[in-house]
């Protein structure tokens, strides 16, 4: 079994802030990135926020409102963490590849939401 998925090239978590109307950047893995605090509706991260629904974009050069962290970030997954029917945070993947994503990466990554919750 790998430690690693080869098509998860920066993974990180968004913790809303106490205003209740930004995502602060928390921990992830990956390049550093410009983008520590985004505006809730600002991106892919930020529809996420807003909607409270997760966010599958096989091809981020399809999209009107994506925050490019990196030329090389070919698409993006985001899915909320949701704590008692809150949105409370998001964890966001970066890929390199364009439609690296499979069913099988949303049903591990909303589990993983799930479980997340309860340490919020």
């Amino acid at each position: 079994m790998s430690s690693s998925v080869d098509h998860y090239n920066w993974v990180g978590f968004y913790i809303v802030d106490d205003s209740g109307t930004n995502l602060i950047l928390g921990p992830y893995v990956g390049a550093a990135t410009d983008h520590v605090k985004i505006a809730f509706g600002k991106g892919i991260c930020g529809q996420v926020a807003v909607s409270e629904m997760s966010r599958i974009i096989q091809d981020v050069s399809l999209e009107d409102n994506y925050l490019s962290c990196s030329s090389n970030v070919q698409s993006e997954v985001v899915f909320p963490v949701m704590k008692d029917g809150k949105f409370i945070a998001e964890l966001d993947i970066d890929s390199h590849a364009t439609s690296p994503f499979t069913a099988r990466d949303t049903e591990l990554l909303e589990a993983i939401c799930e479980k997340l919750a309860s340490l919020f």
